[in-house]
């Protein structure tokens, strides 16, 4: 079993209206920031809130 991931608002939206979107681990609106997390790089904005 593989786990699919769809990121960014057109993406997640052409994936909901084709109906596949129950086939798909996660849909997230979520684009580059979203890929950036799930490729381990640190997000500016949690690294500053990290820091609080």
């Amino acid at each position: 079993e593989a786990v699919s991931i769809v990121g960014g608002g057109d993406s997640a939206s052409a994936v909901h209206q084709s109906g596949y979107a129950s086939r798909i681990s996660h849909v997230s609106t979520g684009g580059g920031a979203a890929l950036e997390f799930l490729s381990g790089n640190i997000l500016p904005a949690v690294e500053v809130l990290d820091q609080m």
